[in-house]
């Protein structure tokens, strides 16, 4: 059952990657592009971790919880910059 369900989830996963990356691109403003960018690093986590389940394999899950970590930081930073103009007080 499982090796139908995650490649179907991964296709609707990469394509919500893709239309984030359409929304990246032509976003009118820079928050939008922000958040698309926020929400491109959470679909690339998720197809990550299918893909580590599908292979059965832990290291895609601690790759994952490496980018979630970073995503995270970087979402922060991006945001104090946008709101104060600098990252570091």
């Amino acid at each position: 059952m499982l090796t139908y369900v995650i490649p179907l989830c991964m296709a609707i996963i990469g394509l919500a990657a893709v239309l984030n990356v359409m929304r990246l691109v032509q976003g009118p403003d820079m928050p939008d592009r922000v958040l698309a960018l926020d929400t491109l690093y959470i679909n690339a986590l998720a197809l990550i971790v299918m893909f580590g389940i599908w292979l059965a394999s832990d290291l895609f899950f601690e790759a994952a919880l490496l980018i979630a970590v970073m995503g995270f930081v970087s979402t922060v930073a991006v945001g104090k910059h946008l709101l104060h103009g600098e990252i570091i007080d």
